[in-house]
């Protein structure tokens, strides 16, 4: 199993191979998943929640106010939705929802980490609707939305083309969550499949992101 859960996760298209395994088999690949996405997020929060003496004190400080800890009570959140099918209408709503506010946290903590930089490219920020123009100055990542946000990181060409893609298909379904006007839900297997790019996501977060002296 441990080599199937490994070979799912990398290559473009691995979610899609699934379809060759039983119910069984894809739960156990589905939660190994969520618990990927628990472990790196807790590392994260484990590691830079106190960033103090080491990091830019601007980023330090953002860091410091930020509620880390939620990202790792939402990844275990995940485990609620991932084997759910079929889901009602209220369920995959939610389902999306919990997904969505990990993405815009994993965001918000990458721009936080490198919240010097963020603070430099002045186009970059006007094109994402990131600029204060009253104030003369950047908005701060914490108080960004996931719709600037993600426009940020594609205007800034910083992530792999496949991950932008699925920023915009979780932003769309999240969306959902007003849910008094009719928008598209999606399905249980698109969700799944979001899920499975938001762990590759936060893996190379992970890798991007320094760890001084710790790892």
């Amino acid at each position: 199993m441990k080599r199937d859960l490994q070979a799912l996760r990398g290559g473009k298209g691995g979610h899609r191979k699934m379809r060759n395994y039983g119910a069984e088999a894809v739960s156990k690949i589905n939660a190994g998943v969520v618990e990927d996405i628990i472990s790196l997020n807790a590392k994260m929060t484990d590691f830079w929640a106190s960033a103090h003496g080491w990091a830019p004190d601007d980023a330090a400080n953002l860091l410091s106010k930020s509620r880390l800890d939620r990202q790792v009570s939402l990844s275990r959140t995940l485990h609620l939705w991932i084997d759910r099918d079929p889901m009602t209408d209220g369920e995959l709503i939610l389902a999306w929802a919990n997904l969505g506010a990990l993405l815009e946290g994993t965001l918000k903590f990458f721009i936080s980490v490198y919240y010097l930089d963020f603070q430099k490219d002045i186009e970059a920020l006007k094109k994402a609707s990131a600029y204060d123009f009253k104030k003369m100055t950047h908005k701060e990542p914490d108080g960004l939305t996931l719709d600037v946000l993600r426009k940020f990181v594609v205007q800034k060409n910083l992530f792999e083309a496949a991950h932008p893609e699925m920023f915009q298909l979780v932003q769309s379904r999240r969306n959902a969550l007003h849910a008094y006007k009719d928008r598209e839900l999606g399905t249980v297997t698109e969700f799944r499949d979001s899920v499975h790019g938001y762990m590759k996501f936060l893996t190379e977060v992970n890798h991007r992101v320094p760890y001084p002296d710790w790892r």
